[in-house]
């Protein structure tokens, strides 16, 4: 199964940036002609439906449906020059393929190294496993910080949008919200090439249920941001919140663009409070609007991109969602990007090397409206993985860094999270008898319960940290109405960074990462008040937790 989120791991991200991928490059676009019909999503310029429908004909397509919320039509075009037909119409904004377009970003740990077993002395009304969590006692959601204070509401919805959670996880079951998830994809058993992408299908017409997580991705991130205080394994930075899966990933971790839209509008509807994207959309790890390096078609496909997911998330915003994205582990400065190695990366073995500018955009992290976060270690330093960029970074948090504090990976400083036991016995995690084989995979139980958590490093392993920072936030402020507490995105993003804790680049601004035998020189630019490795700080669950609301009302703008 091919995992996207794992292809930075350790040294080999290192490599891979000394020896860029160039076989199965494409020289003329995406697709080769072979008189089929694919489904397109045809974006189109404001007040102009009528003459992109009309150039959807003309161009020998066939209208399926209109989403006007977001300004698309489904169509069905033939894969011969259908895109560069429509390339020159003013009409239309962006053409995007309906098809698997994007991964989730997270890196784990390189090898294993913590116990499976209950080892920890515990303080009065901590979690078994808290002793563990060094992510959570550096941003203060512990038992006599946060945790106190504010555990969050059941009011607060939180949205994961990601590849699915385990609804019935032990450690996430109490919180979850069956009832308003939601899966927007159905997996496929191989790619349009034959190889083999989510594998066979575990249900019937291979649609997932809404509780239900292969990849273990998204009930990870989940339960960073609110696994419930219970006396089973660990508590999220929210232990008091809803989580509602938005399930927008397949199980190989891959992503579509529609799923995604599909998601950010049905959170809009719903009522949600806050969405956690740990994921980007893909072929392209930069989407550029006309990169002369790439085809008519690739070219549209990526505005398609960009526009779409850009009306999506204005959407979202607009009916109170706050959105949160993990920034990426590309390692890449976001403002002064050089080349793109990587894609286009679906169909498999399609990538070529193109160069790239701070024109080109990473979707959804630096689209407008979103707040982006980096990844830290556990000393505070940005780990080496994590992209930056002085104005693409807008928020720091724990994300785990495997080198920071040692010359050898230890996992022990990744982050440790819940971990669908069906995900653990498909990766060969765990024996027939339910134990782990390796301390990367920590069990469980209290009282016959038995339950897996995992570490994992990553900005993906970052955001939901301030997810669950914005759902203390919304707790406390939010005001009564639809589906719980309602509080205006800007709001929550001006309490995020208020409540941050500052942090200075380091000295000297050039710092050099030892990963290995490899030495990777990152520069720290900006003020200790915004700069390009901690963005506005570093997000604190005590002081949101604490903060007043006159020292609320006083950080307005």
């Amino acid at each position: 199964m091919n995992r996207w989120r794992r292809s930075l791991a350790g040294v080999a991200a290192v490599a891979a940036l000394a020896a860029p991928l160039t076989t199965g490059a494409l020289t003329g676009g995406a697709t080769t002609a072979t008189g089929q019909f694919h489904d397109y999503l045809v974006f189109y310029a404001d007040g102009a439906h009528d003459r992109a429908l009309a150039a959807i004909r003309a161009g020998g397509g066939t209208a399926v449906s209109t989403e006007t919320r977001l300004g698309y039509i489904v169509a069905k075009g033939p894969d011969a020059g259908f895109v560069e037909n429509l390339s020159g119409n003013d009409a239309v904004a962006g053409v995007s393929s309906n098809r698997k377009i994007g991964y989730a970003a997270a890196v784990p740990g390189t090898r294993p190294n913590t116990s499976g077993i209950r080892s920890i002395a515990l303080a009065d009304g901590e979690e078994p496993l808290a002793g563990r969590q060094w992510d959570m006692k550096m941003i203060g959601a512990t038992a006599d910080g946060s945790y106190a204070a504010a555990p969050g509401s059941k009011k607060v919805l939180v949205g994961v949008i990601d590849t699915g959670v385990d609804g019935k996880h032990p450690d996430i079951a109490p919180n979850f919200n069956r009832s308003l998830s939601r899966n927007f994809v159905t997996d496929r058993p191989k790619d349009s090439k034959g190889q083999t992408l989510d594998g066979p299908c575990e249900f019937k017409g291979c649609k997932d249920p809404a509780d239900w997580d292969d990849d273990g991705h998204g009930t990870h991130v989940a339960s960073t941001i609110g696994s419930p205080i219970n006396g089973l394994g660990v508590a999220g930075v929210a232990p008091g919140v809803s989580l509602v899966s938005l399930r927008a990933g397949q199980d190989s971790g891959l992503f579509f663009l529609k799923p995604s839209l599909d998601a950010l509008t049905y959170a809009a509807d719903a009522g949600i409070d806050v969405v956690n994207m740990s994921y980007y959309i893909d072929p392209w790890l930069f989407n550029c609007k006309a990169n002369p390096s790439d085809s008519k078609a690739e070219q549209l496909e990526q505005r398609g991109v960009i526009t779409g997911m850009q009306r999506a998330l204005d959407y979202a915003r607009k009916h109170g969602v706050t959105l949160i994205s993990a920034l990426g582990n590309d390692f890449t400065d976001l403002g002064r990007p050089k080349f793109d190695t990587s894609s286009p990366d679906y169909p498999a073995n399609a990538q070529r090397v193109r160069k790239v500018d701070n024109s080109c955009l990473n979707v959804p992290a630096e689209s407008r409206g979103v707040i982006s976060v980096s990844a830290l270690g556990i000393s505070k330093r940005k780990a080496y993985y994590s992209d930056y960029g002085v104005e693409q970074t807008d928020l720091a948090a724990p994300g785990g860094d495997e080198y920071d504090g040692g010359d050898k990976p230890d996992d022990t400083r990744t982050i440790l999270a819940a971990a669908p036991e069906n995900a653990l016995r498909a990766q060969g995690l765990i024996t027939r008898d339910g134990q782990p084989k390796g301390p990367s995979v920590v069990r469980d139980c209290h009282n016959g319960t038995c339950a897996y958590y995992q570490y994992l490093a990553g900005t993906s392993m970052a955001a939901p940290h301030a997810t669950g920072v914005a759902a203390i936030l919304i707790s406390r402020f939010g005001k009564p109405g639809k589906g719980g507490l309602v509080m205006p995105p800007a709001d929550v993003e001006r309490l995020l960074y208020a409540t941050a804790a500052k942090t200075s680049c380091p000295s000297p601004r050039k710092y050099v990462y030892q990963v290995g035998d490899q030495k990777i020189p990152q520069v720290c630019e900006g003020s200790e008040s915004r700069n390009g490795f901690y963005g506005r700080g570093i997000v604190d669950a005590a002081k949101a937790a604490t903060i007043t609301p006159d020292e609320a009302d006083g950080n307005r703008r």
